[in-house]
């Protein structure tokens, strides 16, 4: 029996590759596309233009579609989150909000799997479509930190594993053990570049998730857009939690990490 699965797309390359996988997998995929996402039209069954205020065509579509699995893929500005007013939300839309009692809280998630469930659809965990792009620790540059830097990374990972449990952000920038930048609503890519202008040359970059971070929800990413902004920062290391943090075109990032000497890699306690 023919499986459909629906890929909610958001910007980024994400969606494009989680409907390859899903399509490997023998699903039949409907891409439902928000603001900023590419066009899937090509590697799709069907592509369903949408909008996070309007959430009860999306339910009408994903019954119509007999859609049995959902999987959230790509970046949803939380700026976007944030800008939507209450008064152009339809009725389902309005639901998640009332559920979750507010636009940046884990209850966030749950109201929105529980909306999905109302209509027989469960939410998947994207790793299970990421394979590898998910890494164990190690480094992935040539030129790996030195003694100074590497007690820079393990102060970082700290912060940013407390940042993350905290609701805040993701992602923290240090000079000199002090912190030059926590991440907040504006992602990881603009922390880096507020951060790293307020340190200076030599900044430590480190990017950790929550410890109940729920991946159905989220796949926390970096690439070699990411890696750009450190380089044009001036930044020493980028350093992601390993196996929790997904590298996207590894190859190309490192690339461009060894073009500048950053050093990139992925970490865990043991580092």
């Amino acid at each position: 029996m023919e499986r459909t699965l629906a890929v909610m797309c958001g910007a980024g390359v994400l969606p494009a590759l989680v409907a390859e996988r899903a399509r490997a997998e023998r699903w039949r995929v409907v891409a439902f596309t928000f603001d900023g996402a590419s066009d899937l039209s090509a590697r799709v069954a069907r592509t369903v233009p949408s909008r996070l205020r309007e959430m009860g065509p999306i339910l009408a579509e994903l019954k119509d579609e007999g859609v049995i699995a959902a999987v959230l893929a790509g970046r949803f500005a939380m700026t976007d989150v944030l800008h939507t007013r209450t008064s152009t939300a339809d009725e389902a839309a309005l639901s998640i909000q009332d559920r979750a009692g507010s636009r940046i809280d884990s209850r966030l998630v749950e109201a929105v799997i529980a909306l999905f469930a109302s209509v027989g659809v469960e939410v998947l965990d994207q790793r299970r479509f990421l394979g590898d792009l998910v890494p164990g620790a190690g480094c992935w540059s040539r030129r790996a930190p030195t003694i100074e830097e590497w007690t820079e990374i393990r102060r970082g990972l700290g912060l940013a594993r407390a940042i993350a449990d905290a609701s805040i952000g993701q992602t923290v920038v240090l000079r000199y053990g002090a912190v030059a930048a926590v991440e907040a609503v504006e992602g990881t890519t603009e922390a880096i570049r507020r951060g790293t202008a307020l340190a200076g040359a030599g900044a430590v970059i480190v990017k950790a998730t929550a410890r109940a971070h729920d991946y159905r929800f989220d796949t926390p990413t970096i690439g070699p857009e990411t890696v750009t902004a450190a380089v044009a920062g001036g930044a020493a290391v980028l350093a992601v939690e390993a196996g929790r943090v997904a590298i996207l075109d590894r190859q190309a990032a490192a690339w461009a990490a060894d073009a500048a000497g950053l050093s990139l890699l992925s970490v865990d306690d043991a580092g």
